[in-house]
Protein backbone atom coordinates (compact mmCIF):
# COMPACT_ATOMS: atom_id res chain seq x y z
CA UNK A 1 0.00 0.00 0.00
CA UNK A 2 2.81 2.36 0.69
CA UNK A 3 4.81 1.23 -2.24
CA UNK A 4 1.43 2.43 -4.11
CA UNK A 5 0.91 5.71 -2.10
CA UNK A 6 4.91 6.42 -2.75
CA UNK A 7 4.37 5.76 -6.83
CA UNK A 8 1.01 7.15 -7.06
CA UNK A 9 3.64 10.58 -5.95
CA UNK A 10 5.82 10.68 -7.92
CA UNK A 11 3.68 10.23 -11.20
CA UNK A 12 1.70 13.29 -9.71
CA UNK A 13 4.35 15.37 -9.10
CA UNK A 14 5.77 14.58 -12.49
CA UNK A 15 3.30 15.03 -14.20
CA UNK A 16 3.28 18.50 -12.48
CA UNK A 17 6.52 19.09 -13.57
CA UNK A 18 6.39 17.90 -17.07
CA UNK A 19 3.05 20.07 -17.46
CA UNK A 20 4.89 23.06 -16.60
CA UNK A 21 7.64 22.66 -19.12
CA UNK A 22 5.64 21.57 -21.70
CA UNK A 23 3.91 25.00 -21.08
CA UNK A 24 7.26 26.98 -21.53
CA UNK A 25 8.05 28.36 -25.10
CA UNK A 26 10.89 26.24 -26.50
CA UNK A 27 13.93 28.12 -27.00
CA UNK A 28 16.49 27.42 -29.72
CA UNK A 29 20.30 27.64 -29.82
CA UNK A 30 20.69 30.67 -31.42
CA UNK A 31 18.07 32.16 -29.64
CA UNK A 32 19.56 31.45 -26.32
CA UNK A 33 22.93 32.67 -27.97
CA UNK A 34 21.03 35.87 -29.04
CA UNK A 35 19.65 36.91 -25.94
CA UNK A 36 23.00 36.65 -24.14
CA UNK A 37 25.19 38.38 -26.37
CA UNK A 38 22.23 41.11 -25.49
CA UNK A 39 21.94 40.65 -21.87
CA UNK A 40 24.54 38.44 -20.46
CA UNK A 41 26.36 40.85 -17.56
CA UNK A 42 29.53 40.19 -17.82
CA UNK A 43 29.29 41.37 -21.47
CA UNK A 44 28.13 44.82 -20.30
CA UNK A 45 31.08 44.68 -18.17
CA UNK A 46 33.30 44.12 -20.61
CA UNK A 47 31.44 46.60 -22.75
CA UNK A 48 32.15 49.70 -20.29
CA UNK A 49 35.95 48.46 -19.86
CA UNK A 50 36.16 49.40 -23.64
CA UNK A 51 34.82 52.34 -23.17
CA UNK A 52 36.92 53.23 -20.57
CA UNK A 53 39.88 52.59 -22.45
CA UNK A 54 38.34 54.49 -25.25
CA UNK A 55 38.49 57.37 -22.99
CA UNK A 56 42.00 56.35 -21.93
CA UNK A 57 43.16 57.03 -25.40
CA UNK A 58 41.50 60.54 -25.54
CA UNK A 59 43.13 61.55 -21.90
CA UNK A 60 46.14 60.53 -23.61
CA UNK A 61 45.80 62.40 -26.70
CA UNK A 62 44.52 65.29 -24.92
CA UNK A 63 48.49 65.19 -23.83
CA UNK A 64 49.30 67.60 -26.80
CA UNK A 65 46.79 70.09 -26.37
CA UNK A 66 48.00 73.42 -24.74
CA UNK A 67 47.54 73.72 -20.67
CA UNK A 68 46.15 76.96 -19.25
CA UNK A 69 46.23 77.75 -15.47
CA UNK A 70 45.59 81.00 -14.02
CA UNK A 71 47.15 81.77 -10.28
CA UNK A 72 45.85 84.30 -7.61
CA UNK A 73 47.97 85.26 -5.13
CA UNK A 74 47.97 87.90 -2.32
CA UNK A 75 50.20 88.79 0.73
CA UNK A 76 50.31 90.91 3.84
CA UNK A 77 53.62 91.71 5.10
CA UNK A 78 53.65 91.89 8.91
CA UNK A 79 57.27 92.86 8.33
CA UNK A 80 58.79 94.37 4.90
CA UNK A 81 61.63 92.10 3.68
CA UNK A 82 64.97 93.16 3.62
CA UNK A 83 67.51 93.96 0.84
CA UNK A 84 71.28 94.50 1.26
CA UNK A 85 72.18 97.49 -0.78
CA UNK A 86 75.65 98.25 -1.68
CA UNK A 87 76.54 101.63 -0.60
CA UNK A 88 79.17 102.34 -3.73
CA UNK A 89 75.26 102.87 -5.13
CA UNK A 90 75.04 106.51 -3.20
CA UNK A 91 78.43 107.37 -2.90
CA UNK A 92 79.74 105.26 -0.39
CA UNK A 93 82.68 103.32 0.17
CA UNK A 94 83.20 99.81 -1.67
CA UNK A 95 82.32 96.48 -0.08
CA UNK A 96 79.56 97.83 2.56
CA UNK A 97 76.27 96.65 2.87
CA UNK A 98 73.61 97.82 4.10
CA UNK A 99 70.42 96.60 4.88
CA UNK A 100 67.08 98.36 3.82
CA UNK A 101 63.63 97.19 4.02
CA UNK A 102 61.59 98.51 1.71
CA UNK A 103 57.87 97.62 0.04
CA UNK A 104 54.63 97.67 0.06
CA UNK A 105 52.57 95.40 3.19
CA UNK A 106 49.78 94.71 0.27
CA UNK A 107 50.53 92.65 -2.98
CA UNK A 108 48.44 91.09 -5.32
CA UNK A 109 49.79 89.26 -8.32
CA UNK A 110 47.12 87.45 -11.08
CA UNK A 111 48.73 85.04 -13.33
CA UNK A 112 47.95 83.02 -16.14
CA UNK A 113 50.05 80.54 -17.35
CA UNK A 114 50.30 78.78 -20.43
CA UNK A 115 52.50 75.60 -22.04
CA UNK A 116 52.13 73.25 -24.87
CA UNK A 117 54.49 70.29 -25.91
CA UNK A 118 56.25 71.23 -29.07
CA UNK A 119 58.06 68.01 -28.68
CA UNK A 120 57.25 65.18 -26.02
CA UNK A 121 58.56 61.79 -27.14
CA UNK A 122 57.11 60.40 -23.66
CA UNK A 123 53.65 61.61 -24.52
CA UNK A 124 53.76 60.04 -27.88
CA UNK A 125 55.05 56.84 -26.31
CA UNK A 126 51.94 57.39 -24.00
CA UNK A 127 49.92 57.76 -26.70
CA UNK A 128 50.35 54.45 -28.35
CA UNK A 129 50.53 53.04 -25.23
CA UNK A 130 47.03 53.94 -24.65
CA UNK A 131 45.76 52.57 -28.84
CA UNK A 132 47.36 49.26 -27.80
CA UNK A 133 45.57 48.79 -24.76
CA UNK A 134 42.33 49.98 -26.40
CA UNK A 135 42.60 47.16 -28.94
CA UNK A 136 43.62 44.71 -26.40
CA UNK A 137 40.60 45.72 -24.08
CA UNK A 138 38.61 44.81 -27.53
CA UNK A 139 40.13 41.70 -27.78
CA UNK A 140 39.29 40.62 -24.24
CA UNK A 141 35.65 41.73 -25.15
CA UNK A 142 35.72 38.91 -27.76
CA UNK A 143 36.98 36.42 -25.90
CA UNK A 144 34.18 37.59 -22.91
CA UNK A 145 31.76 37.29 -25.93
CA UNK A 146 33.64 33.51 -26.51
CA UNK A 147 33.41 32.27 -23.49
CA UNK A 148 29.56 33.23 -23.06
CA UNK A 149 29.10 31.40 -26.32
CA UNK A 150 30.74 28.34 -25.02
CA UNK A 151 29.08 28.85 -21.50
CA UNK A 152 25.28 29.24 -23.19
CA UNK A 153 26.26 26.24 -25.48
CA UNK A 154 27.39 24.04 -22.73
CA UNK A 155 24.61 24.37 -20.82
CA UNK A 156 21.97 24.59 -23.51
CA UNK A 157 23.41 20.80 -24.79
CA UNK A 158 23.58 19.32 -20.92
CA UNK A 159 20.11 20.35 -21.36
CA UNK A 160 18.88 18.76 -24.13
CA UNK A 161 20.98 15.35 -23.10
CA UNK A 162 19.14 16.03 -20.08
CA UNK A 163 15.79 15.54 -22.11
CA UNK A 164 16.71 13.27 -24.27
CA UNK A 165 17.27 10.77 -21.21
CA UNK A 166 14.38 11.61 -19.46
CA UNK A 167 12.56 10.28 -22.57
CA UNK A 168 14.55 7.01 -22.87
CA UNK A 169 13.79 6.71 -19.05
CA UNK A 170 10.42 7.28 -19.40
CA UNK A 171 10.54 5.07 -22.09
CA UNK A 172 12.00 2.69 -19.99
CA UNK A 173 9.16 3.31 -17.80
CA UNK A 174 6.49 2.55 -19.85
CA UNK A 175 8.28 -1.05 -20.76
CA UNK A 176 8.93 -1.77 -16.92
CA UNK A 177 5.12 -1.32 -16.46
CA UNK A 178 3.86 -3.69 -18.65
CA UNK A 179 6.42 -6.47 -17.47
CA UNK A 180 5.32 -6.06 -13.87
CA UNK A 181 1.71 -5.87 -15.18
CA UNK A 182 2.78 -9.31 -17.05
CA UNK A 183 5.04 -10.73 -13.73
CA UNK A 184 2.21 -10.12 -11.55
CA UNK A 185 -0.60 -11.79 -13.33
CA UNK A 186 1.92 -14.68 -13.42
CA UNK A 187 2.87 -14.46 -9.64
CA UNK A 188 -1.32 -14.52 -9.18
CA UNK A 189 -1.11 -17.56 -10.89
CA UNK A 190 1.31 -19.55 -9.25
CA UNK A 191 3.56 -19.28 -12.14
CA UNK A 192 6.22 -16.73 -11.11
CA UNK A 193 8.08 -16.10 -7.81
CA UNK A 194 7.73 -13.37 -5.28
CA UNK A 195 11.43 -12.54 -5.61
CA UNK A 196 10.61 -12.45 -10.24
CA UNK A 197 8.03 -9.82 -8.98
CA UNK A 198 9.78 -7.99 -6.18
CA UNK A 199 12.91 -7.94 -8.66
CA UNK A 200 10.63 -6.00 -11.11
CA UNK A 201 9.25 -3.69 -8.52
CA UNK A 202 12.01 -2.65 -7.62
CA UNK A 203 13.59 -1.81 -11.19
CA UNK A 204 10.17 -0.08 -11.88
CA UNK A 205 11.17 2.14 -8.14
CA UNK A 206 14.49 2.79 -9.51
CA UNK A 207 13.46 4.28 -12.36
CA UNK A 208 11.07 6.68 -10.84
CA UNK A 209 13.44 7.59 -8.55
CA UNK A 210 15.93 8.40 -11.35
CA UNK A 211 13.06 10.64 -13.04
CA UNK A 212 12.89 12.70 -10.17
CA UNK A 213 16.75 12.77 -10.44
CA UNK A 214 16.74 13.77 -13.64
CA UNK A 215 14.10 16.43 -13.61
CA UNK A 216 15.25 18.02 -10.83
CA UNK A 217 18.61 18.76 -12.28
CA UNK A 218 16.87 19.60 -15.95
CA UNK A 219 15.37 22.69 -13.86
CA UNK A 220 18.89 23.67 -12.22
CA UNK A 221 20.60 23.60 -15.50
CA UNK A 222 17.25 25.70 -17.21
CA UNK A 223 18.02 28.41 -14.39
CA UNK A 224 22.04 28.31 -14.73
CA UNK A 225 20.75 28.67 -18.59
CA UNK A 226 18.61 32.06 -18.26
CA UNK A 227 21.11 33.37 -15.82
CA UNK A 228 23.95 33.34 -18.15
CA UNK A 229 21.47 34.74 -20.64
CA UNK A 230 20.98 37.44 -18.39
CA UNK A 231 16.95 36.43 -18.52
CA UNK A 232 14.77 36.72 -15.11
CA UNK A 233 14.77 33.76 -13.52
CA UNK A 234 11.21 33.14 -13.47
CA UNK A 235 10.60 32.97 -16.66
CA UNK A 236 9.43 29.87 -18.03
CA UNK A 237 11.53 28.25 -20.96
CA UNK A 238 12.73 24.73 -22.51
CA UNK A 239 14.86 23.98 -24.97
CA UNK A 240 14.37 21.61 -28.40
CA UNK A 241 14.69 17.82 -27.98
CA UNK A 242 16.37 17.18 -31.17
CA UNK A 243 20.11 17.88 -31.16
CA UNK A 244 21.57 18.88 -34.29
CA UNK A 245 24.30 17.48 -36.07
CA UNK A 246 26.20 19.61 -37.97
CA UNK A 247 27.24 17.75 -41.32
CA UNK A 248 29.35 20.99 -42.85
CA UNK A 249 33.24 20.60 -43.36
CA UNK A 250 35.50 21.10 -40.99
CA UNK A 251 36.61 25.00 -40.40
CA UNK A 252 40.40 26.07 -41.27
CA UNK A 253 42.30 26.90 -38.78
CA UNK A 254 42.11 30.84 -38.09
CA UNK A 255 43.65 33.62 -35.39
CA UNK A 256 42.50 32.17 -32.30
CA UNK A 257 41.46 35.34 -29.40
CA UNK A 258 44.15 34.13 -27.25
CA UNK A 259 46.46 34.40 -30.11
CA UNK A 260 45.34 37.99 -30.72
CA UNK A 261 45.58 39.13 -27.44
CA UNK A 262 49.30 37.89 -26.63
CA UNK A 263 49.82 39.82 -30.08
CA UNK A 264 48.46 42.98 -28.61
CA UNK A 265 50.24 42.73 -25.64
CA UNK A 266 53.60 41.92 -27.36
CA UNK A 267 53.14 45.27 -29.35
CA UNK A 268 52.11 47.21 -26.07
CA UNK A 269 55.17 45.89 -24.34
CA UNK A 270 57.41 46.79 -27.43
CA UNK A 271 55.67 50.63 -26.99
CA UNK A 272 56.30 50.08 -23.33
CA UNK A 273 59.88 49.59 -23.93
CA UNK A 274 60.05 52.35 -26.25
CA UNK A 275 58.50 54.81 -23.81
CA UNK A 276 61.52 54.11 -21.39
CA UNK A 277 63.93 54.55 -24.14
CA UNK A 278 62.57 57.69 -24.73
CA UNK A 279 62.92 58.96 -21.58
CA UNK A 280 66.10 59.64 -22.87
CA UNK A 281 65.32 62.05 -25.23
CA UNK A 282 64.77 65.83 -24.51
CA UNK A 283 61.32 67.39 -24.61
CA UNK A 284 60.42 71.05 -25.76
CA UNK A 285 57.68 72.79 -24.09
CA UNK A 286 56.13 76.34 -25.25
CA UNK A 287 55.63 78.22 -22.38
CA UNK A 288 53.71 81.76 -21.81
CA UNK A 289 52.79 83.82 -19.18
CA UNK A 290 50.43 87.55 -18.47
CA UNK A 291 49.73 88.63 -15.56
CA UNK A 292 49.49 91.71 -13.34
CA UNK A 293 51.20 92.59 -10.05
CA UNK A 294 49.45 95.18 -7.48
CA UNK A 295 50.89 96.95 -4.69
CA UNK A 296 49.06 98.53 -1.80
CA UNK A 297 49.65 100.67 0.92
CA UNK A 298 46.92 102.03 3.46
CA UNK A 299 48.57 104.42 5.84
CA UNK A 300 49.10 108.11 6.07
CA UNK A 301 50.28 110.17 4.05
CA UNK A 302 48.58 108.69 0.75
CA UNK A 303 46.77 105.42 0.45
CA UNK A 304 47.03 103.84 -3.13
CA UNK A 305 46.83 100.31 -4.93
CA UNK A 306 48.57 100.51 -8.55
CA UNK A 307 48.52 97.84 -10.53
CA UNK A 308 51.37 96.68 -12.92
CA UNK A 309 51.38 94.28 -15.85
CA UNK A 310 54.11 91.87 -17.00
CA UNK A 311 53.98 88.79 -19.66
CA UNK A 312 56.45 87.00 -21.33
CA UNK A 313 56.54 83.85 -23.75
CA UNK A 314 59.61 81.58 -24.37
CA UNK A 315 60.27 77.72 -24.74
CA UNK A 316 61.55 75.24 -21.84
CA UNK A 317 63.77 72.43 -22.80
CA UNK A 318 64.21 69.45 -20.22
CA UNK A 319 67.06 67.18 -20.79
CA UNK A 320 67.79 64.16 -18.15
CA UNK A 321 71.37 63.76 -17.56
CA UNK A 322 71.90 61.15 -14.78
CA UNK A 323 69.63 59.27 -12.70
CA UNK A 324 71.29 56.60 -11.59
CA UNK A 325 70.87 53.51 -13.53
CA UNK A 326 66.99 53.27 -13.18
CA UNK A 327 66.43 53.75 -16.74
CA UNK A 328 68.78 50.52 -17.79
CA UNK A 329 67.34 48.72 -15.21
CA UNK A 330 63.99 49.24 -16.30
CA UNK A 331 64.97 49.06 -20.06
CA UNK A 332 66.56 44.85 -19.35
CA UNK A 333 63.64 44.43 -17.87
CA UNK A 334 60.75 45.06 -20.28
CA UNK A 335 63.05 43.38 -23.06
CA UNK A 336 62.82 40.41 -20.66
CA UNK A 337 58.97 40.59 -20.75
CA UNK A 338 59.09 41.17 -24.74
CA UNK A 339 61.07 38.13 -24.84
CA UNK A 340 58.55 36.21 -22.91
CA UNK A 341 55.30 37.68 -24.39
CA UNK A 342 57.30 36.42 -27.54
CA UNK A 343 57.47 32.68 -26.25
CA UNK A 344 53.89 32.75 -24.82
CA UNK A 345 52.48 33.65 -28.27
CA UNK A 346 54.13 31.30 -29.68
CA UNK A 347 53.07 28.67 -26.95
CA UNK A 348 49.54 29.94 -27.49
CA UNK A 349 49.77 29.12 -31.30
CA UNK A 350 51.15 25.39 -30.38
CA UNK A 351 48.60 24.82 -28.38
CA UNK A 352 45.76 25.64 -30.87
CA UNK A 353 46.90 23.70 -33.31
CA UNK A 354 47.37 20.80 -31.05
CA UNK A 355 43.36 21.37 -29.38
CA UNK A 356 42.46 21.60 -33.24
CA UNK A 357 43.61 18.38 -34.54
CA UNK A 358 42.53 16.65 -31.14
CA UNK A 359 39.13 18.02 -31.54
CA UNK A 360 38.93 16.88 -35.01
CA UNK A 361 39.64 13.57 -34.08
CA UNK A 362 37.38 13.73 -31.24
CA UNK A 363 34.40 14.76 -33.47
CA UNK A 364 35.15 12.18 -36.23
CA UNK A 365 35.09 9.13 -33.53
CA UNK A 366 31.88 10.74 -31.67
CA UNK A 367 29.91 10.95 -34.78
CA UNK A 368 30.70 7.26 -35.73
CA UNK A 369 30.25 6.56 -32.45
CA UNK A 370 26.83 8.00 -32.88
CA UNK A 371 25.26 6.02 -36.18
CA UNK A 372 26.74 2.71 -34.04
CA UNK A 373 25.00 3.29 -30.83
CA UNK A 374 21.61 4.49 -32.61
CA UNK A 375 21.52 0.82 -34.08
CA UNK A 376 22.37 -0.87 -31.64
CA UNK A 377 19.70 1.18 -29.55
CA UNK A 378 17.23 -0.42 -32.51
CA UNK A 379 18.67 -3.81 -32.42
CA UNK A 380 18.18 -3.47 -28.30
CA UNK A 381 14.77 -2.36 -28.45
CA UNK A 382 13.81 -5.46 -31.09
CA UNK A 383 15.53 -8.12 -28.50
CA UNK A 384 13.72 -6.66 -25.18
CA UNK A 385 10.14 -6.22 -27.26
CA UNK A 386 10.73 -10.16 -28.37
CA UNK A 387 11.52 -10.93 -25.00
CA UNK A 388 8.33 -9.88 -23.39
CA UNK A 389 7.19 -12.07 -26.18
CA UNK A 390 8.75 -15.08 -25.35
CA UNK A 391 8.52 -14.57 -21.19
CA UNK A 392 4.74 -14.26 -21.88
CA UNK A 393 4.91 -18.04 -23.92
CA UNK A 394 6.57 -19.34 -20.95
CA UNK A 395 9.97 -19.47 -23.61
CA UNK A 396 12.16 -16.79 -21.97
CA UNK A 397 13.03 -16.06 -18.09
CA UNK A 398 12.85 -13.14 -16.05
CA UNK A 399 16.32 -12.67 -16.00
CA UNK A 400 16.23 -12.62 -20.39
CA UNK A 401 13.99 -9.68 -19.89
CA UNK A 402 16.46 -8.43 -17.56
CA UNK A 403 19.10 -8.53 -19.57
CA UNK A 404 17.39 -7.17 -22.45
CA UNK A 405 16.42 -4.06 -20.64
CA UNK A 406 20.02 -3.40 -19.08
CA UNK A 407 21.61 -3.70 -22.96
CA UNK A 408 19.12 -1.60 -24.16
CA UNK A 409 19.68 1.04 -21.35
CA UNK A 410 23.67 0.36 -21.40
CA UNK A 411 22.69 1.46 -25.41
CA UNK A 412 21.15 4.32 -24.60
CA UNK A 413 23.93 5.59 -22.04
CA UNK A 414 26.58 5.04 -24.87
CA UNK A 415 24.50 6.90 -27.37
CA UNK A 416 24.42 10.11 -24.40
CA UNK A 417 28.24 9.43 -24.09
CA UNK A 418 28.96 9.44 -28.13
CA UNK A 419 26.45 12.78 -28.47
CA UNK A 420 27.98 14.93 -25.20
CA UNK A 421 31.60 13.88 -26.70
CA UNK A 422 30.82 15.03 -29.93
CA UNK A 423 28.96 18.40 -28.73
CA UNK A 424 31.90 19.29 -26.72
CA UNK A 425 34.27 18.21 -29.66
CA UNK A 426 32.37 20.39 -32.47
CA UNK A 427 32.42 23.32 -29.94
CA UNK A 428 36.19 22.70 -29.40
CA UNK A 429 36.79 22.76 -32.93
CA UNK A 430 35.20 25.80 -33.19
CA UNK A 431 37.31 27.66 -30.37
CA UNK A 432 40.84 26.70 -31.84
CA UNK A 433 39.44 27.48 -35.63
CA UNK A 434 38.13 31.20 -34.36
CA UNK A 435 34.79 30.44 -35.71
CA UNK A 436 32.68 30.64 -32.72
CA UNK A 437 30.95 33.47 -33.26
CA UNK A 438 30.77 33.03 -37.04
Amino acid sequence: MLVNIHKLFIIFLLTLLLGVTAQAQEWTLQQSLDTALMHNKTLQMAGNQLTAAELKNQESRSQLLPKVMATADYKYFTQLPYQMLPQAAFGGPEGVYRAVQFGVPHTIMGNVNLRMPIYDPQVMAGIQISESYQELTERQRVKTEEQVYLEVSNLYYNAQILKNQFAFLQANQVNGEKLERNVRLLYEQKLASRTDLDKVILQNQQLESQLFQLESQYLTVLQQLKLVMGLPLDREMDVQTQVQIEESEAPNPGLTSDFRIQEVREKMLGHELKAIKNSRIPSVHLIANYGTTGFGYNGAPESFLDFYPQSFIGAQVSFPIFNGTVTSKKIRQKELELENAAIQKSLVADQTQMHYQAALRQQATAKKQIQTTDSQIQLAESIYAKSILLQQEGLATLTDILLADQSLRSAQQSYLDAMVAYLKATLELKKSSATLLN
